[in-house]
């Protein structure tokens, strides 16, 4: 296994890969293991960065994801949601052949082992509200603020607080290393 981190404004972000690709990348929060990085850790930790700096939209680091058929199937569909806008559970359902999935692909999505590259975060409820996000709503909003994606105002987003969650490691990714 390589890894390697890089330091965002969203906390660390841990990135994990095969000889393959990109098998994960999380915000990990205070948890480190040590460095050992390879070429496909490199290009990944120089396109974050090119991301971060407002340098980069498209990811073409190879991945290596580890899911489900169904998961995978998932997480290709987020690839093609573009930098700036945003889909619904819904429209994802659509595009796997499960129009009556959402909550199916709530579950994959939330999952999703490569965040950022494979953009979890532009999924978004069908009434343009943000829900769930492994890395925390804060973060979604974040990303999705730092895509130009304008966000409904809403009572809760005003009340979320980014210092809160950059510290800690990403929801539902316990079963990761």
């Amino acid at each position: 296994m390589y890894v390697d981190y890089i330091d965002t404004p969203l906390g660390v972000f841990e990135f994990q890969a095969s000889d393959i690709g990109i098998t994960q990348a999380i915000f990990s929060g205070e948890k480190k293991i040590p460095v050992n990085p390879n070429a496909i850790t490199d290009c990944c930790k120089r396109q974050l960065e090119e991301y971060f700096s407002r340098q980069r939209q498209v990811f073409d680091v190879p991945l290596d994801p580890l899911g489900t058929e169904f998961q995978k199937s998932v997480w290709l569909c987020l690839s093609k949601i573009e930098f700036g806008e945003v889909r619904s559970y819904l429209d994802i359902a659509k595009m796997v052949n499960r129009p009556k999935g959402s909550q199916a692909v709530g579950g994959a999505n939330g999952r999703n082992p490569i965040s950022i590259i494979v953009p979890c975060h532009r999924v978004i409820g069908s009434t343009g509200a943000l829900t769930g996000y492994a890395g925390g709503i804060e973060r979604k909003l974040w990303l999705l603020k730092h895509e130009g994606v304008e966000i409904k105002n809403s009572k809760q987003n005003q009340q979320l607080d980014l210092l809160n969650v950059v510290h800690t490691r990403q929801g539902k990714t316990e079963f990761l290393n």
